[in-house]
């Protein structure tokens, strides 16, 4: 595999942007499956590579991995400030594609992030449904709501009230995931199944709960949800994200 450093000026975010894409050396991307890997709050295009072997994980899966810059944006467009929903779900895809001439069948196409591109992920499996076969999330932000009111997201809320204005704006946006998933499960269309992880020590383990339980109500199908042992840590998600993988490479289900 190649580990490539790409940059383009995106005229959604008006700005150079880094993206980086685990490609196989070969150059053909043939009987490749394509990943979308979302980074968190405090991280960017870069860390999923510098902490995890996302890499070798890839190549032994056959699988491209984009990772994507989403800044602190919550891959939404904001209020006040950029369009990262627009570049994610949108300019993104069609310059990889441009550029990779990857597969872009339905089947062969997956997202997955940790905590905010947790977020980000669950977004793409609702709302583009027709582009994605799966989507994995670790330790992901599910309730925008409660994260207005909880304290320990008190350092932040004022980041949120810049991207999503307020709770009360949240739904006629496209930005509560608990209104999306209802929408997705009664829509009618064939949606991507959803693999869920979260640790029992995490600070998100109440918000995962509250959302795991939201998913079960609405019969959304093919949601699968797991606690494990650990907290909001890049072991417990260099673990989890090879569950992840070998879900999306097979459909194999941890014990």
């Amino acid at each position: 595999m190649a580990f490539m450093e790409c940059r383009f000026h995106s005229a959604v975010l008006g700005k150079e942007v880094p993206v980086n894409v685990v490609f196989p050396r070969s150059g053909t991307a043939r009987g490749r499956k394509v990943l979308y890997l979302l980074h968190g709050l405090s991280d960017d295009a870069s860390v999923w590579f510098r902490r995890t072997s996302i890499e070798r994980y890839a190549d032994a899966l056959n699988f491209i991995v984009i990772m994507p810059d989403g800044g602190r944006g919550f891959y939404t467009d904001a209020v006040h400030g950029a369009a990262y929903w627009t570049f994610l779900a949108t300019e993104l895809p069609e310059m990889m594609k441009s550029v990779f001439r990857f597969p872009t069948r339905r089947e062969d196409t997956f997202a997955a992030g940790l905590s905010m591109g947790g977020y980000g992920a669950l977004k793409l499996a609702f709302l583009r449904p027709e582009r994605f076969a799966a989507a994995g999330v670790l330790s992901a932000v599910t309730d925008i709501r409660r994260r207005f009111r909880a304290a320990d997201s008190a350092a932040w809320r004022p980041e949120l009230r810049l991207i999503f204005g307020g709770v009360s704006q949240l739904a006629a946006r496209d930005n509560d995931l608990f209104v999306l998933a209802e929408k997705a499960a009664t829509s009618g269309r064939t949606l991507p199944e959803i693999i869920s992880f979260c640790g029992t020590e995490d600070f998100m383990i109440a918000d995962n709960r509250r959302f795991n339980r939201r998913m079960k109500q609405v019969d959304y199908p093919g949601f699968h949800c797991f606690e494990r042992p650990g907290s909001h840590t890049w072991e417990f998600w260099d673990t989890h994200i090879r569950d992840i993988l070998r879900f999306f490479a097979a459909r194999t289900l941890p014990a």
